[in-house]
């Protein structure tokens, strides 16, 4: 594919840019654990967790509470988890595999706006990034939850921060189904991936699919 030719490239980050998935999955194991959760509970959330992707913590926390442990989702145990797993998180992203090839692809499209649009804590995000030296890759912004992939999508376009034409890299459902309902090109990137159908999803949508974000590199 041609990526030079679009104008905004917007990247998930988990899968996509570090190699995360699996220790985010670690993160919501600890989390749930350091509440008091059961390890059935802790892997509840967990299978929850994968089965929705790209969705932000806060949805996934307060589903934890009330339909996991069927107690009340308060403010106070949802801020406490949140910020526990902000812990978790930091702790593993700190080290964990950055996609190769990525200097070298922000380098190859030089004139196009990169942006990071994330289901991750967008201040926590913008603080890793930093810390891994990476950062300034992003010219166009690093952006995460509160907000969901749809409202970032859609307020970004309406700005006029991303540029059509478009590509989303991601590696889950989601992120295909929010790049499509905004009108981006869309790639699966599928070593990273902790989506299990991703095969046969790929296949269904005729979605086109690379290893890691080094493939994308034009030719010399």
């Amino acid at each position: 594919m041609n990526i030079a030719r679009y104008q905004s490239l917007v990247f998930d980050c988990d899968g996509v840019i570090l190699n995360s998935n699996f220790l985010k999955i670690e993160a919501y194991f600890a989390t749930a654990k350091n509440f008091g959760a059961n390890d059935q509970q802790a892997q509840a959330l967990v299978d929850y967790h994968i089965k929705l992707g790209g969705i932000s913590r806060f949805v996934k926390f307060e589903y934890f509470l009330t339909d996991i442990l069927q107690r009340p989702a308060s403010r106070k145990d949802v801020d406490f988890l949140l910020a526990d797993f902000g812990r978790e998180v930091r702790k593993r992203l700190s080290t964990c595999e950055i996609a190769p090839g990525l200097p070298a692809l922000r380098e190859q499209t030089s004139s196009s706006n990169w942006l990071v649009i994330s289901g991750g804590d967008q201040e926590e995000l913008r603080a890793i990034f930093a810390d891994r030296g990476i950062l300034d890759l992003f010219d166009g912004g690093i952006f995460g939850s509160p907000d969901n992939k749809d409202q970032i999508l859609a307020r970004e376009l309406a700005t006029g921060n991303i540029r059509q034409p478009a590509l989303f890299m991601g590696d889950s459902r989601y992120d295909h189904e929010s790049s499509t309902r905004a009108g981006l090109d869309f790639v699966f990137m599928h070593a990273w991936t902790d989506f299990p159908e991703w095969e046969s999803y790929t296949q269904q949508h005729g979605i086109r699919v690379v290893a890691q974000l080094e493939q994308l590199i034009p030719a010399a």
